[in-house]
């Protein structure tokens, strides 16, 4: 018998084989790599094959329409231009530009009463003044503006100041003063007002070879001024016509971009004038204003934006060499709220959005900046990607705009929101079909799971501890290869799910503190729970508003990190003041805090607190002016009542208070250009008499006059 025999009746005892790959490891390996990598190929494939194929589509048409706003405009200046040239070559022109100059100079001879001049000095004075003024948000000296001669003050007497609108003084043809001007105007003006209504101008100027406006349709302020030495010498349309007079060229027209013009209230005008010629001679030139409307008609399409492939987010505009648009905006035309929101959103200063939203036009207002801007002004045209000006992503179609006299670039753009929609909706449904075969795939492998590896049960049951919170659970390795390196990776996971979650509870408390260090509590406990409109209404709070004055002019001489640096050790100093007082900070700026007391605590005596709290931060200004060697003051706005706080935004949430109370602190620092400590009559009221104070003028509010008082500080005795 060999050595390797084995005894009758004897089974083999055959070695132990070492388990490989199982049938169910196979077949859940297939189906899940099957359907995971099938469906990531072909999304990923009909994802960036539809995207390139419907942004490419998307452009053609941007291009297109670009193309058609490009050729009407440049129609629209080639009729503008036609219309000025004939008005200029016609008899009619002829005939009036000699006719009102004889009168005009005529007029230079005459006088007015002193009725008549004192009413002329008060209109600049008081109306004019008054209306530029409200119109710009800038401080206006009428006298600047008034007539300088006889001519100039005799028409704006008899024409300008006897009506109260433009529409009103285009309708009169003689004002029945007798005057030859008066019989020139109303043989002549018939025409002119038919042009400038039939074609929409928004004015229609005669002038004479010495710069002299002789004639207006509308009967502004700038009748019977002289373009070279007068009130309007640097406008645009002086340039203009400057330019006209110099190349003599019958028929010429000269386009001057728009720029603000007093006369019109500080609108934008922009002009088109050419010379007017009798027998080959100069004698005057023929100014038309350029008509907005008509501009804003073609680049809107009448308003009709989805009919010509627009959509919903699509628009065509016109932007000037200064970066500023020369047409309105489709979002100021269709929500001017919204408009005025994602404009200031976006980088645009807000006293230009409520102007643009004010006047209804982004015409000087709206800035555009960007690589499609930058593109048409080298003379180049393309498509590209950008980010609007209203901060959204956009599809956009660029080029310069092709009109001699006019450095214009135009831009067709629509949201890559809705242009992509389609590749959306694909992208969407692809998703939810992949997630749909892996729950599916998932599901099915759970219930082989549970009829034929029981080890997996245990390993479920300790994941579904992990789930239920219990920590550093630990589960047996099992008797095959794969699950004991299954259990050993679950077990891994389950240490480092252990470790994380003691990193998370540190990390949470941390950005608990972070939380409260911006908010109250009770905002805080609300954002934890999710609210989606957190705000509460305060009854009796006083705010301070205040300013470091000088900060700025300080900061120019250091370089940033020092600038910051210099203020971030202020604001600290501020912080730790309020906290004493009781004040508690809502937002800084650069060089403004603002705060209030009895917001998250009530406080009866919160005025008082907060005069405190702003005649420290006074003192600490002081203090640091002495010890720097730098000249700083405080600048501090203070008014009682209701306001309103919360937490404003999603994505990034930030804490902020406003209302009546907030807006009349504002208000009261920003009237005043010294430092110092201003209060309203209501803080004023709550003070003991203890605080010195001293008036320091009104300001008018919704609910009538408020006085306005100034703490007495040691400073400002000194002073």
């Amino acid at each position: 018998m060999s050595e390797s025999s084995t005894p009758i009746g004897v089974r083999p005892v055959r070695p132990r084989r070492r388990a490989g790959l199982s049938i169910y490891s196979i077949l859940l390996i297939m189906l899940l790599s099957v359907s995971v990598l099938s469906s990531i190929v072909v999304g990923v494939i009909g994802y960036v094959n539809g995207t390139q194929a419907l942004r490419a589509i998307a452009y053609e048409r941007l291009v297109e329409i670009r193309e058609n706003r490009t050729r009407e405009v440049a129609q629209l200046f080639a009729s503008i231009e036609n219309a000025v040239r004939l008005g200029a070559l016609n008899e009619t022109s002829q005939h009036a530009v000699v006719a009102f100059t004889e009168a005009f100079r005529d007029l230079d001879e005459s006088s007015l009463s002193a009725a008549d001049q004192s009413a002329l000095a008060a209109y600049y004075r008081e109306t004019f003044a008054s209306e530029l003024s409200e119109a710009t948000g800038e401080t206006i000296d009428g006298g600047t503006f008034a007539p300088r001669g006889a001519a100039a003050e005799y028409l704006q007497s008899h024409y300008v100041i006897p009506y109260e609108t433009w529409e009103d003084a285009i309708l009169s043809d003689d004002a029945g003063d007798g005057s030859a001007w008066s019989a020139a105007h109303e043989r002549y003006h018939p025409y002119y007002r038919a042009m400038t209504e039939l074609q929409d101008f928004e004015d229609v100027l005669m002038l004479d070879t010495d710069g002299n406006v002789i004639y207006t349709a509308y009967k502004g302020v700038d009748l019977g001024t002289n373009l070279l030495d007068g009130p309007y010498r640097m406008s645009n349309l002086a340039t203009a016509y400057r330019d006209t007079m110099s190349r003599n060229i019958v028929g010429d027209v000269v386009l001057a971009d728009f720029a603000p013009y007093n006369p019109s209230l500080g609108t934008p005008a922009g002009w088109a004038v050419t010379p007017i010629a009798v027998d080959d001679t100069v004698v005057g030139a023929l100014a038309i204003e350029l008509p907005i409307d008509r501009i804003n008609e073609v680049m809107t399409v009448g308003g009709d934006w989805q009919l010509n492939g627009l959509g919903a987010t699509g628009e065509t505009f016109l932007v000037g060499r200064d970066t500023t648009m020369r047409s309105i905006s489709r979002m100021l035309v269709a929500d001017p709220e919204q408009y005025a929101t994602a404009s200031v959103a976006a980088g645009l200063a807000p006293a230009a959005a409520a102007l643009g939203v004010r006047n209804g036009s982004t015409l000087l207002q709206q800035t555009v900046t960007g690589e499609a801007v930058d593109g048409a002004f080298k003379g180049k045209s393309g498509t590209v990607l950008i980010r609007d000006y209203l901060g959204r992503d956009s599809l956009a179609a660029y080029a310069p705009l092709g009109v001699d006299g006019l450095d214009w670039a135009i831009v067709a753009q629509e949201t890559s929101a809705e242009a992509l929609v389609p590749v959306e909706d694909f992208t969407r449904n692809l998703i939810l079909s992949t997630a749909g075969m892996i729950i599916f795939v998932c599901l099915l492998s759970l219930v082989l799971a549970q009829i034929f590896v029981r080890p997996l049960r245990r390993l479920k049951a300790a994941a579904q501890r992990i789930g239920a919170g219990e920590e550093g659970v630990q589960v047996d390795a099992g008797s095959s290869d794969e699950l004991a390196d299954v259990a050993k990776a679950f077990n891994d996971m389950s240490r480092s799910l252990q470790v994380k979650s003691d990193l998370i509870l540190e990390q949470e408390k941390a950005n608990e503190q972070l939380i409260l260090s911006f908010m109250p509590e009770g905002m805080a406990s609300r954002y934890r729970h999710g609210d989606d409109a957190i705000t509460q209404d305060s009854e009796d709070v006083t705010v301070v508003f205040a300013d470091i004055v000088g900060f700025e002019e300080l900061a120019l001489t250091l370089t940033s990190e020092d600038a910051v640096a210099r203020l971030n050790d202020l604001i600290r100093t501020f912080d730790e003041a309020a906290e004493r007082h009781g004040v508690e900070r809502v937002r800084t700026t650069r060089q403004s805090y603002l705060a209030s007391c009895g917001l998250a605590t009530p406080r009866v005596d919160n005025a008082r607190r907060a005069v405190d709290f702003a005649i420290e931060l006074s003192t600490i200004l002081e203090r640091y002016s002495t010890q720097q060697g730098v000249d700083l003051g405080l600048r501090a706005g203070l008014d009682s009542g209701r306001v309103t706080s919360g937490l404003i935004g999603r994505a990034r949430v930030v804490y902020d208070m406003w209302g009546d109370a907030v807006n009349l602190a504002f208000r009261v620092q920003g009237d005043s250009d010294e430092p110092g400590i201003y209060l309203t009559q209501r803080v004023a009221d709550r003070l003991p008499e203890s605080v010195s104070m001293t008036p320091a003028g009104e300001i008018d509010t919704q609910s009538g006059t408020q006085r306005v008082w100034r703490v007495e500080t040691p400073a400002t005795v000194e002073a």
